[in-house]
């Protein structure tokens, strides 16, 4: 059982610094539904990286394995160890910026020494906006438009991401698709009586799905499985030899120069990311008024960086760097979250659960059989429901046809060109179309952003 709160207070917990620290089983509830969902989607989501890592960095499968268990550890840290509500995750969106830049360099060492110096750039940068306190301030003078724009772009990308994949898993991706989108937001679906299987069903959407699209890929042909027993023994000293600066060394200052352009184009992109978390919080506190939801931007920062270089030195660079949320997680939750307090006493009874049980699962072979075959599905029921949520927030931050049509134009060249071209098209576009006092709909969503913050 967790410590209770007062109504509409804050989730107790222990404070340190700009920091509080919430244990499971301590401080907040477990939550069972979300842990063995979030024990076998964390797995394959994350497993989905191995590959990328053996490919660039030329690693075996049981270091690009071992890189993944401690990343685990330095995403649950986001909300168990800094305090933050959300879902912690990647930076999802940056990754076919990563690979563009790794793709310009030899694979190896030389490609690793290119990751260190990206994660090195992105985290001065998360430093310098936690310094200064810029992060928050610059989330509260960006338009509301361009934002809707902003998130709408990743809304395409997530959607685009997915074509190519389901080509060659078509029954299994497109079954999958279906189960959970039906499981979570249908409203048919949501008319029908509250049974104990519909219950069941809805709390478990993520895992129901994962296992319907097992079903279906076998008999389609289109998965197979094979189980090992044992337990995966952690390969960390080959981890910190090859991947990592203890045995590659730092970047040259001419690599590290070369990877701020794109370190800024992975900041707009985090931006884009704590948009959406905080859309997705106000919208659920609406319906949780028994909670509120402690969101503070400068420790969001402070805990990034202190995530992702402390992931590079114990644990090899991670492609594609840890970043604020995993969107398609916190959309699960925050509709758990919205039933209230019966399904999730508190946010972090979610997000806390959701990491609790892949560590220690991470490490049994049989477990691994099971998940390899399905890295495809769990990465792509994440970006469906990245893409989804993005589409849905952007769409009710814009009130009039202009702010809609500007902000999918911004989303368009966001995707299908680049994020820092989206961003000075945006603006350019704003001040033509819309102007620089914004009207009544900037008003509006000058001072919804102003609650959020």
């Amino acid at each position: 059982m967790g410590k209770k709160r007062t109504y509409g207070g804050i989730q107790p917990g222990i404070k340190w610094g700009p920091f509080t620290m919430r244990l499971p089983g301590v401080h907040v509830a477990i939550s069972w539904p979300e842990a063995i969902q979030g024990a076998f989607l964390s797995l394959a989501t994350g497993g989905a990286l191995a590959p990328l890592m053996m490919q660039f960095f030329e690693v075996p499968f049981e270091v690009a394995w071992s890189i993944l268990t401690i990343q685990l550890f330095w995403v649950w840290s986001q909300t168990v160890l800094f305090g933050d509500a959300y879902a912690a995750g990647w930076i999802t969106p940056a990754l076919p910026l990563v690979l563009v830049f790794l793709g310009g360099v030899s694979p190896g060492s030389e490609a690793v020494q290119a990751m260190i110096a990206i994660t090195l750039v992105v985290s001065f940068l998360f430093i310098f906006f936690a310094i200064t306190g810029l992060g928050q301030k610059f989330n509260q003078l960006v338009p509301g438009p361009l934002k809707a724009g902003i998130i709408l772009g990743a809304a395409i990308a997530a959607f685009m991401s997915e074509i190519n994949r389901v080509q060659t898993l078509p029954f299994t991706l497109i079954t999958s698709w279906i189960v959970v989108l039906v499981l979570m937001f249908s409203i048919p679906f949501g008319r029908l009586p509250n049974t104990k299987a519909k219950v069941l069903m809805a709390s478990n959407a993520m895992l129901v799905g994962f296992i319907v699209a097992g079903i279906v890929g076998t008999f389609a042909g289109e998965l197979t499985f094979s189980i090992e027993w044992g337990f995966f023994i952690p390969q960390f000293g080959e981890l910190l030899a090859t991947v990592s600066p203890w045995g590659v060394g730092m970047p040259s200052w001419s690599l590290i120069l070369s990877a701020i352009p794109i370190s800024l184009m992975i900041y707009v992109l985090v931006f884009g990311d704590l948009l959406v978390a905080d859309s997705l919080l106000k919208e659920a506190s609406k319906s949780r008024q028994d909670e509120k939801v402690d969101v503070n931007h400068t420790r969001t920062h402070w805990a990034l960086a202190i995530r992702n270089v402390g992931q590079m030195f114990t644990g090899g660079v991670l492609i594609p760097l840890h970043g604020p949320m995993w969107t398609g997680i916190q959309v699960f939750i925050m509709e758990r979250y919205k039933s209230g307090r019966k399904a999730l006493d508190s946010i972090y009874s979610g997000t806390i659960s959701w990491y609790l049980l892949a560590l220690p699962l991470g490490f049994l072979m049989p477990i691994i059989g099971i998940i390899v075959p399905l890295l495809p599905v769990a990465l792509s029921l994440t970006l469906l429901l990245t893409g989804f949520a993005c589409a849905y927030v952007a769409m009710s931050m814009v009130n009039d046809n202009i702010s809609r049509g500007y902000a999918l134009a911004i989303g368009m060249i966001t995707a299908f060109v680049s994020p820092a071209w989206g961003i000075g098209a945006g603006i350019v576009l704003y001040l033509l179309l819309i102007g620089k006092n914004g009207g009544a709909i900037e008003g509006t969503a000058s001072k919804e952003d102003k609650q959020v913050s």
